[in-house]
């Protein structure tokens, strides 16, 4: 998704028309937040997962706290909201962040960004399991098991003789996969702060969070970074975070949060393009398989094409469970 932050579940009853200005900021935010992978691939030649994560959130921190200031914004005012911003900076930035490097130092980019494209399956089952008024119907119920299928169709059945290096490394981006569905649910309580403020306390918190972590198990100091390398980092916070925070409000605003789910199905599009093109990354038969499966899934769950087909001109709609727009990375 990643890192990719909607603060509530909504209940809509159908998607906003699309304007042209829409489909290209939705374009461009796929893009966005597909180069997250790409830059991530470059970084972990030079450096550690932890210190890249701590890098990211920390220049993405520190470009969201000048844009508070610049515009005047003011930070939270009660504890209660600075205890939530630390949970998800933990959850929403720190925790999937670090899974996803770590993964990729085992996994190409683009089988990363397939994986966390799963998010809002997840999202769709924890907010039927923790929250009384986001439950699944049975297209939901079913969308989210073809979902899973490709899930398990990407880990392949050579993980069920034993887990490899390669089999953790694809559970970890699902379990930060798990981690930003939980913070989409958990999140809700923040929706009364403003999104760049809300944006630059959970990079901040994260930030606290990963800078000692690295410090102590990566001694960041010792590595040698080249200008690519710091390039991709500064290119990591400052575009794939900072700026990606900003396009999607523009969006969520303009063309509201079902139109922006689409964008779940765009990143791992741009993301392998990007590793195939660039970095050389080859895709199997298997991974596109998988890819889509969860597609698949995400359709069903979402359902506005057979609505589309199916509308007669009646103006009642059943309305229908949504969630936010996916990985956030």
């Amino acid at each position: 998704m990643l890192a990719r932050p909607s603060y509530s579940l909504v209940i809509f009853m159908h998607a906003p028309q699309m304007k042209g200005s829409d489909w290209f900021q939705l374009l461009l935010l796929a893009l966005v937040w597909g180069l997250s992978f790409f830059f991530t691939e470059i970084c972990l030649r030079d450096l550690g997962p932890l210190t890249l994560a701590a890098g990211r959130v920390s220049t993405a921190a520190l470009a969201l706290l000048a844009l508070a200031l610049l515009t005047g914004l003011r930070g939270p005012q009660r504890l209660a909201d600075w205890l939530a911003l630390l949970v998800m900076g933990v959850i929403n930035n720190a925790l999937p962040f670090s899974l996803i490097m770590w993964g990729q130092t085992s996994i190409d980019s683009g089988l990363a960004s397939i994986l966390n494209a799963t998010t809002p399956l997840f999202t769709f089952l924890l907010a039927h399991l923790l929250t009384a008024d986001e439950k699944i119907t049975r297209r939901g119920l079913a969308g989210i098991a073809i979902g899973f299928v490709g899930a398990l169709v990407l880990i392949g059945p050579g993980a069920l003789a034993g887990l490899g290096l390669q089999s953790w490394a694809q559970l970890a981006v699902l379990g930060a996969a798990v981690c930003y569905a939980c913070a989409a649910i958990y999140g809700r309580r923040l929706r009364h702060l403003s999104p760049i403020v809300a944006a630059a306390g959970m990079t901040s918190a994260a930030a606290l969070v990963l800078l000692p972590l690295a410090a102590t198990w990566e001694r960041p100091w010792t590595a040698s970074p080249d200008a690519v390398t710091w390039t991709a980092l500064l290119s990591l916070g400052l575009i794939s975070t900072e700026a990606a925070y900003i396009l999607y409000f523009r969006i969520l605003a303009s063309a509201g949060a079902t139109n922006l789910l689409l964008v779940t199905f765009l990143i791992p599009i741009a993301a392998l393009l990007l590793g195939t093109l660039i970095l050389g990354e080859q895709i199997t038969l298997t991974a596109l398989g998988g890819m889509l499966l969860i597609f698949a899934g995400l359709a069903v769950i979402d359902a506005r094409l057979l609505r589309r087909q199916s509308r007669s001109g009646s103006a009642a709609k059943a309305p229908v469970p949504g969630s936010p727009p996916g990985p956030r990375l």
